[in-house]
C-alpha cells in the first residue's frame, strides 16, 4: 500500500438515524460540529436521513417517506395518460 495516502484522524464518531433515533458508534473522519451523550459517553455526532435500522431492504417493511408531496404531484401530472 503506498504511504500517507490514508487519513489519520479516525476517532469514535455516533451516527444518529433521524427517522428512528437509533445511534451507533464507529471509527470515522467525518467532521462533525455537534455532539451527543450515548451511554454516559460524550461523542461527535453525525445526522442521517436513513440508515441499516430504518431502510426498508433490512428491515423487511415498506416505508414511505414523501416531504414534499412529489408522489401525489406526480400522480396529479400523469394521471389523465394512463387512460
Amino acid at each position: 500500500m503506498k504511504k500517507g495516502i490514508h487519513p489519520e484522524n479516525y476517532r469514535l464518531v455516533a451516527f444518529k438515524d433521524m427517522s428512528n433515533d437509533d445511534v451507533f458508534i464507529t471509527k470515522s473522519t467525518v467532521e462533525t460540529k455537534e455532539t451527543i451523550v450515548h451511554e454516559g459517553v460524550e461523542y461527535p455526532v453525525f445526522k442521517m436521513e436513513i440508515s441499516r435500522t430504518s431502510h426498508p431492504f433490512y428491515t423487511g417493511k415498506s416505508k414511505l417517506i414523501d416531504t414534499a408531496g412529489r408522489i401525489d404531484k406526480f400522480k396529479n401530472k400523469y394521471a389523465n395518460r394512463a387512460k
